[in-house]
């Protein structure tokens, strides 16, 4: 499959899609506290993306998820489901939502502190941070999707973190998962060329421990093999003629 290159009627689509699920994020902040059960936070997003923004989670009963959000605590890296597990002081949190409005999909995710979180945890957080924007910052017409991987990988392993290598960002649009797969590692010079217009979501995931991930018996959740604490940003990106325009925030 290749890469969908967007009009800019459908970028302005994903544009308001992607602006909606940032501003979900702003909602549940204060919500994210000691004491709350990540199922009630999935309930208050499903309600807001729902009844204020008339849009639909995208998640839900995609390929079988059953909820409307993904919420991955600590040592899970990526889709986490909402249950009754209460967060507890000291945990990070990665809140990953997508939203669709009038047919187009906008995807973001943010890690949240749950109370005061560890020096280590702290640290991993801001990494993985800075690695999602030096990854966005090597976007360009006629880069290469490689330079991104490599921007990501270099910060993380400079900082002796590790970097997943089992799931990817990707293009978005239409659908909630499209052609390119986009890479956390990486070489410079490699990889598909970036064109204008391309939209795509860059998403790095990085472990304090080893880079090895196992799937839970619910067979969507992720987690580190050595039970090492992880984190993840995520913003959905447009290549513009002169660089590049972060939709999600």
């Amino acid at each position: 499959m290749a890469i969908i290159i967007k009009t800019p009627e459908e970028i302005e689509k994903i544009r308001v899609a992607s602006r909606l699920a940032a501003e979900a994020l702003n909602m549940i902040e204060p919500h994210v506290q000691p004491g709350i059960a990540t199922e009630e936070l999935d309930k208050l997003c499903h309600e807001h993306i729902v009844n204020v923004q008339h849009a639909i989670p995208a998640p839900l009963n995609y390929r079988g998820y059953p909820k409307s959000i993904c919420t991955s605590i600590n040592h899970q890296v990526c889709h986490g489901i909402p249950g009754p597990k209460k967060l507890k002081n000291g945990d990070i949190l990665n809140i990953d939502i997508t939203v669709i409005k009038d047919g187009y999909h906008g995807d973001t995710n943010r890690m949240f502190f749950v109370g005061t979180p560890s020096i280590l945890a702290k640290r991993l957080v801001e990494v993985t941070k800075k690695c999602l924007m030096l990854g966005i910052e090597a976007i360009k017409p006629g880069g290469h999707f490689g330079d991104i991987g490599a921007a990501i990988q270099q910060h993380a392993e400079l900082n002796h973190f590790s970097v997943v290598r089992e799931y990817c960002g990707h293009g978005i649009g239409k659908d909630f998962h499209e052609e390119p797969c986009v890479l956390y590692y990486g070489i410079e010079g490699t990889g598909e060329i970036m064109r204008p217009d391309m939209v795509f979501t860059i998403e790095p995931m990085i472990n304090v421990g080893k880079r090895h991930t196992k799937l839970l018996a619910n067979n969507w959740t992720a987690v580190t093999k050595d039970h090492s604490l992880s984190a993840q940003w995520e913003h959905t990106i447009a290549v513009v003629a002169d660089g590049f325009e972060i939709l999600t925030l």
